[in-house]
């Protein structure tokens, strides 16, 4: 059986070899790393990890992050894993990400008598190598995407608020409107954000953006279209875009993931390359 430990500054190579052997459902996990290393002071993509090792490998990982998601990555001693890492910092744990079978474990190790959730997806997990990427004939010819700046804020706060309300089921409460608004500041002032417009002009129709990113991949989220202009393949348009862009900047590949209940969202992706390679899930706690 392998040990437990709490990793800490040193330990970044082994736990990169581990990650590395799992790029489809780690994107989280690594881009985390590598943006802000073991340390956690409870800053933005900080998080205390907790690690199965076995000979100085590891061999299953579960961090807890600032913002109180623990995602996990541990094909084995799950439960002792995870219970570590939510014992190591006085932090509340709010969601759980990662391969939903583990998912669903981790739920029942941290709350084997229950704990009530506003949000259990059960979804599939998508891959694009961007040389197969397919956009959609109206990119670039009725419909144009570019990055979001920062006069689009407010209307993307907006956005990304309803999104909170109507995908990730979340009550509102005073203050989520400005969390939001701080969220899409942040990935417009790392070109993270794109929007896609009527080519003749006119305000936003649609979003999407990296949650995530690698030096060769970047992980999509946060696509929304506003209930008046959905049916129109905007979505579609928003990511193919983005991803153009990216694959422009040398970035190699795409990953994101969806409910798989959710197949209008489904059917834009596999349209414009995306091939489904297994599942993933998300647990947010009411």
């Amino acid at each position: 059986m392998a040990s437990i430990a709490i990793l800490g500054p040193g330990d970044e190579p082994a736990l990169g070899r581990f990650l590395a052997g799992r790029p489809y459902t780690t994107m989280f996990l690594r881009s985390n790393l590598r943006q802000a290393g073991l340390v956690d002071a409870g800053q933005t993509f900080q998080g205390t990890y907790a690690a199965a090792l076995r000979d100085g490998e590891v061999v299953g990982v579960a961090a807890l992050y600032w913002n109180g998601m623990v995602i996990v990555e541990a094909p084995e001693q799950l439960a002792e894993i995870v219970r570590a890492a939510a014992a190591a910092v006085p932090r509340a744990v709010t969601g759980l990400l990662g391969p939903w079978p583990q998912v669903v474990a981790a739920r029942d190790a941290l709350h084997p008598e229950g704990r009530a959730a506003r949000l259990e997806s059960k979804e599939d997990l998508f891959v694009l190598e961007l040389g197969d990427l397919a956009p959609p004939p109206p990119l670039g010819q009725t419909l144009r995407c570019r990055r979001a700046r920062l006069e689009d804020l407010d209307l993307l706060g907006a956005w990304r608020h309803a999104y909170h309300l109507e995908a990730l089921h979340e009550p509102d409460r005073p203050g989520l409107l400005d969390e939001c608004r701080d969220n899409i500041s942040a990935l417009i002032g790392r070109d993270d954000a794109y929007v896609v417009e009527d080519a003749a002009g006119g305000p936003p129709l649609a979003m999407s953006a990296f949650n995530a990113r690698l030096p060769d991949t970047v992980q999509i989220g946060g696509v929304y279209t506003p209930p008046a202009q959905r049916g129109r393949g905007l979505a579609r348009a928003a990511v193919a875009g983005s991803l153009v862009d990216a694959r422009a900047a040398g970035i190699e590949r795409a990953i994101l993931f969806t409910g798989d209940d959710n197949h209008p969202a489904q059917r834009a992706y596999l349209a414009i390359g995306f091939r489904i390679v297994g599942d993933y899930g998300m647990i947010r706690f009411a």
